[in-house]
């Protein structure tokens, strides 16, 4: 077709920037919406999972946010095959629907203690209509705007789209914020965390108005007017074991560890910053928006540097520098963040000294398990006040102690114990500990006084920094590795694998390890492990792709 014979080595027009702007604004938005829940985690799991216990409420919660990553690959798989049948543009205008209507009946939903169990299964189906719809959202931007971009220039156009999964983090960020601040806080935390979800009305109409501005891809055209599609991209992408190998390794050499690499420096940093060094909220999101601004230019300039030293340096370096650095700079936001924790850990170091045969891995997604062993008390109460803590083996049956310094304190058996004799001495035991604590130089809360703010921002800024490595050229490298027919099913599935299922598991995970150790690093071992492997694996067995031509 003739269209497609326009010259594309000159500089952007004004068709390319309309291309670029109308799916990285619709990707903005969708982002918008799949971050409003991993930012408010733990109120949702006060109202939704209320009828368990503290801590099975935020697991449970974070689970219920990895569920709907837990289905981006079948929406890939579904959306996909679509965008290689019936084209891009009309495939991603069914994602942003889905994404945008289920986003609002978040906001509406009534919480546990008005319908009860209903309420987390519905938020639950909802999460996996949005993770369903994301399937299909990344693939067709990615495919859509890599096949308007000229040659020598796909990782610059399409590093705008990189841009908006933390332009919509961002957006989140500030109409949390925005409503925080106007309701205030305990409005806010009781009514209030709907608004934004509500909101996404708005932007669902926005979003849909500018998507239905656009016409297909010419290279999608081209190869429908030759009748060139594929009648089957399922079985051509991976029923062949030729293609299914290139999938299999773009997985575990490219976007596992750009996952798990963006996954840490964002959500799990914002985890670490509330949960374990118990930062305020407001502020925590502030620090992150901050290092977001300063870290997503560099989303547009490792996605140009790629054009001319190639996408799998970049990333790979991206990945290896987080696996080397991840401990020393989540030390640094402890020194700079709650700086009185890390003084306590050093000078009045928390052991629990319990019988490791009576000590339970803490995880109750039900609600029916009673954990009342005298290590289970003890690990119970530290966990929920978020203090580090080591585990001395003790003898068999002895009755589990706390040691903070030089102080010990007895735990309890609580198995024979009725519920109301249980929380009497639960309350005792908890008063007994947070006195030791307290004497022990161990805060309850941040002290704004003692956090050095810039020196955060800079650490998490160096967190997106890497982040941007990993994901700017990410977009152009998938595109370029496989033939046009079946690229939108193909370059999806490994996407959304390493994000949905590697990447949207990193805060669940990270949590469930700190809680089953102590030790408030030793979640970090699981992003680390993931991007060495990455880094290794695609060393050895990708190749560069920047100078492919993807027209056919």
């Amino acid at each position: 077709m003739a269209t497609t014979a326009v010259d594309m080595r000159g500089p952007l027009d004004t068709n390319h920037r309309r291309v670029i702007l109308a799916s990285s604004l619709g990707t903005v938005f969708e982002w918008y919406d799949f971050y409003l829940y991993g930012s408010l985690a733990a109120l949702i799991g006060k109202h939704f999972f209320s009828g368990l216990n503290e801590t099975s409420q935020f697991i449970f919660a974070l689970l219920a946010f990895a569920a709907g990553f837990a289905v981006r690959p079948f929406g890939a798989i579904v959306f996909g095959r679509l965008g290689d049948m019936i084209g891009r543009k009309h495939t991603f205008l069914i994602t942003i629907v889905i994404m945008g209507l289920s986003t609002f009946l978040v906001g509406v939903l009534p919480s546990y203690t008005t319908i009860g169990v209903a309420a987390p299964v519905i938020l639950i189906a909802l999460r996996l209509l949005q993770g369903l719809a994301l399937g299909g959202e990344y693939g067709g931007a990615a495919t859509y705007v890599a096949e308007h971009a000229p040659q020598g220039k796909r990782g610059l156009y399409t590093s705008f789209i990189q841009i908006t999964a933390t332009f919509g983090l961002f957006l989140s960020l500030l109409v949390i914020l925005g409503t925080r601040l106007g309701l205030g806080t305990e409005t806010f935390e009781a009514w209030g965390w709907r608004v934004p979800f509500l909101i996404s009305s708005l932007l669902l109409i926005v979003s849909v108005y500018i998507r239905l501005q656009l016409h297909e891809s010419p290279v999608f055209q081209q190869m429908k007017a030759e009748g060139k599609q594929s009648k089957a991209p399922l079985t051509e992408a991976f029923g062949q074991w030729k293609n299914l190998k290139l999938v299999i390794l773009a997985l575990l050499g490219a976007t596992a560890g750009q996952a798990v690499v963006w996954y840490t420096g964002q959500f799990y940093a914002l985890y670490f910053l509330t949960q374990s060094l118990k930062v305020e909220g407001t502020t925590a999101n502030l620090l992150i928006a901050a290092a977001l601004a300063i870290g997503t230019p560099f989303f547009v300039f490792f996605g140009w540097l790629s054009d001319r030293v190639g996408r799998k340096g970049i990333v790979l370096t991206g990945c290896l520098l987080a696996a080397l650095t991840y401990f020393p700079i989540f030390k640094g936001l402890t020194h700079f963040g709650n700086p009185a924790i890390e003084q306590a850990a050093a000078t009045s170091p928390v052991n629990v000294v319990a019988d490791p045969q009576a000590c339970s891995f803490q995880f109750d997604p039900v609600g029916k398990s009673k954990f009342t062993s005298s290590c289970d008390v003890a690990k119970s109460a530290l966990a929920k006040k978020g203090i580090p803590y080591s585990n001395v083996t003790a003898e068999r049956g002895a009755v589990a102690e706390v040691k903070i310094g030089d102080q010990t304190i007895s735990s309890f058996e609580g198995t024979a114990l009725d519920s109301k004799a249980f929380g009497e001495q639960s309350k005792a035991f908890g008063t007994q500990l947070s006195a030791a604590l307290k004497t022990a130089g161990y805060p309850e809360k941040a002290d704004p006084a003692q956090s050095n703010y810039p020196m955060l921002v800079a650490l998490l800024a160096i967190l997106v920094i890497y982040v941007t490595m990993v994901y700017g050229p990410i977009a152009a490298w998938l595109v370029e590795m496989f033939p046009t027919r079946i690229r939108y099913t193909s370059m999806s599935l490994p996407y959304h694998i390493g994000n949905g299922w590697f990447g949207g598991f990193v805060p669940t995970i990270g949590f469930m390890l700190v809680a089953w150790k102590g030790d408030i690093y030793y979640g970090l071992w699981y992003p680390i492990i993931v991007a060495v492997a990455t880094f290794f694996i695609g060393l050895l067995f990708l190749r560069e792709t920047k100078d492919v031509d993807i027209n056919h």
